[in-house]
C-alpha cells in the first residue's frame, strides 16, 4: 500500500513538473525561435536578444541583429551573473532566464530583413513620478524601487532611502556606469541582482524611498558603497572610508 502511494505521488509530481517545463518552453517559443543563438548569428532572434539585454543594462551596443563581440560579452556577463555556464550560446535555459528577467520588454515593431531599430520598453505601471529633475525615466525609477526592496527589505525607512541615494551617487560618479540600469546590473555590484531578488515587486515604502532620494534626500552624505558587516566576505570593502551606519549597513566613500 505504501509503495503504491509513493509511486502515485511520484507520478503526480513528475506530471506537474513536466507541465511546468512545457509551459515555460512554450513561453520561450512565443518569443525566441527554437534555434540556438550564438556568435556570428544574425536576424530576429539577435534583435530580440540585444533588446532584452539592453533593457536590463547588460548590452550597450547598437540593436542591429548582428551577434558580434559586444553581444557575446553581454550574453556571457548575463549567464555568469545568473549562475549559468558563460559560453555565449543562447539555448533554452538562457532564453528562459532572459525572458524571466525582461517580461516588460516589447519590440517597437517586427524587424524587417536586414534592418531594425532599438526596442522601447513600455512604461511600467507604478505610482512613481514620470518626470523629475534628474531626468530619470519611469523604468529607471521602477528598477531602483526593485533594487531598494531587494537590498533593504527589513531595514528602517531611512536605510531604504540610503540605498536609493547610493545608486544615484554612483550614476553621477565617474567611477561607475552613467545610467541606473548600468549601475544596478554592473556585475557583482548588488546582492539582489545575484540572487534574483531584484525581480520581486517593490512595496510602497521602497517606491517612496526612491522618490525621496530623487528629490535630494541623502542620509549617507554622498556615499557610493555600503555593506552588511555581518555577511560581508569581500575584504576590500572594509578598506573604504566608513561614514556612518544606518540599520544593518555601513556606508562608505
Amino acid at each position: 500500500m505504501n509503495k503504491r502511494l509513493i509511486l502515485t505521488t511520484f507520478c503526480i509530481i513528475f506530471v506537474l513538473f513536466a507541465a511546468y517545463q512545457l509551459k515555460n518552453m512554450d513561453t520561450v517559443r512565443e518569443t525566441f525561435s527554437k534555434n540556438e543563438v550564438r556568435y556570428g548569428a544574425t536576424g530576429s532572434d539577435v534583435y530580440e536578444l540585444q533588446g532584452r539585454l539592453k533593457l536590463i543594462g547588460f548590452y550597450h551596443g547598437a540593436i542591429d541583429g548582428d551577434y558580434g563581440y559586444t553581444t557575446l560579452q553581454a550574453v556571457k556577463r548575463f549567464q555568469g551573473e545568473f549562475g549559468m555556464v558563460a559560453d555565449g550560446v543562447v539555448g533554452p535555459k538562457t532564453k528562459l532566464k532572459i525572458w524571466e528577467a525582461t517580461k516588460q520588454w516589447r519590440p517597437t515593431a517586427a524587424p524587417a530583413t536586414g534592418s531594425g531599430g532599438p526596442a522601447n520598453p513600455p512604461s511600467p505601471s507604478t505610482n512613481l513620478p514620470t518626470s523629475n529633475n534628474l531626468g530619470l525615466s519611469a523604468q529607471d525609477m521602477k528598477l531602483m524601487a526593485n533594487a531598494v526592496y531587494g537590498e533593504a527589505r527589513g531595514e528602517p525607512y531611512i536605510g531604504k532611502v540610503a540605498v536609493a541615494a547610493v545608486i544615484l551617487n554612483r550614476v553621477q560618479s565617474p567611477s561607475f556606469p552613467h545610467s541606473v540600469s548600468g549601475v544596478i546590473f554592473q556585475p557583482g555590484a548588488f546582492t539582489a541582482v545575484s540572487d534574483g531578488q531584484i525581480w520581486l515587486e517593490p512595496n510602497a515604502e521602497s517606491k517612496k524611498a526612491v522618490k525621496d532620494a530623487i528629490n535630494g534626500m541623502d542620509p549617507t552624505g554622498n556615499c557610493i558603497y555600503y555593506f552588511n558587516p555581518k555577511t560581508a566576505t569581500n575584504k576590500w570593502i572594509w578598506s573604504r572610508p566608513q561614514v556612518k551606519t544606518i540599520g544593518n549597513h555601513i556606508f562608505c566613500k
